[in-house]
């Protein structure tokens, strides 16, 4: 078999499953299962394809078909411009998230830099590798994901300037920062079962939901931002298309200034992003 046809009955087989996509997901699995440059498959397309390349093909193809997203079968995405690992044990990178990267590096360069809830790791890493400057910490409370994201640190050549924790929020967090970033569980518990099967069913549970109203993450972060922010200092986070008065409100409550809404490239609130003034409002009347 050559390798068009085998990518012409994969495409019918993930169209006959109801895959989105289904001709662009086929090619970027045929491209792995061969070892090829997406962009190079097209000239390839009239070679044979060997046993075992085509046994890796449509297992592939069998996983997809089960709405096992590409990224978590190749395991990488490209975020940013950059590939990073990922595995069943961290988030499978949004292309929404990149708005946040974007609105954090159209303001003023820090030197210190804090990721909460890091997964594997883009968030710290992009930010990084994009200020060589700049130092930070990015914590999480697994394990796995604080494994991925040290592999992603190395591959991107920050490690040394990158210290990853296991932390619960600011539980083991230590100084002050200029900048704080986060992308926290923002699912509602109410809202999981309606979600595509691809996220559902293959990225963790605990990076997606709260299991409560989906503010829970942006309360606790709200409230200890402060300790760890120098005066001036920034705090954006990634949010739910319907949460962005909720959580500015948060984060007005606690002090911060300058707080705004930022959309994501379809018009959809995405970034929450507020300025901390150096002293504490909270008790004020």
């Amino acid at each position: 078999m050559i390798l068009r046809d085998a990518l012409v009955s994969a495409v019918r087989r993930l169209e006959a499953e109801g895959i989105e996509g289904a001709a662009g997901d086929a090619r970027a699995l045929l491209a792995g299962a061969v070892g090829l440059a997406r962009d190079r498959l097209t000239l390839h397309l009239g070679e044979d394809l060997d046993a075992a390349a085509l046994a890796r093909f449509e297992a592939m193809i069998a996983r997809r078909a089960a709405h096992e997203p590409v990224a978590k079968i190749l395991g990488r995405r490209v975020f940013w411009g950059r590939e990073f690992e990922v595995t069943a044990d961290v988030l499978d990178p949004r292309p929404e998230t990149e708005c946040l990267i974007a609105e954090v590096l159209s303001g003023a360069k820090p030197l210190t830099l804090l990721d909460l809830g890091t997964g594997s790791g883009i968030l710290a890493v992009t930010l990084l590798a994009e200020w060589p400057d700049a130092r930070g910490v990015a914590t999480d409370v697994s394990d796995a994901a604080l494994d991925v994201a040290t592999r992603n640190a190395a591959r991107h050549g920050v490690a040394g300037r990158l210290t990853l924790s296991r932390s619960d929020w600011f539980a083991r967090v230590a100084g002050v920062f200029d900048l704080i970033v986060s992308n926290p569980p923002y699912i509602a518990a109410a809202e999981m079962a309606g979600l595509m099967p691809e996220v559902r069913e293959h990225d963790p549970r605990g990076a997606l939901t709260d299991e409560a109203d989906g503010l829970t993450a942006y309360r606790a972060i709200a409230a200890g931002a402060g300790a760890h922010l120098s005066p001036g200092g920034r705090l954006m986070v990634e949010i739910g298309w319907k949460q962005g008065p909720a959580v500015a409100d948060l984060l007005c409550a606690e002090g911060f200034d300058a707080v705004t809404i930022r959309p994501d490239l379809e018009g959809r609130d995405r970034v929450v992003c507020g300025v901390w003034p150096g002293t504490s409002r909270r008790n004020e009347p």
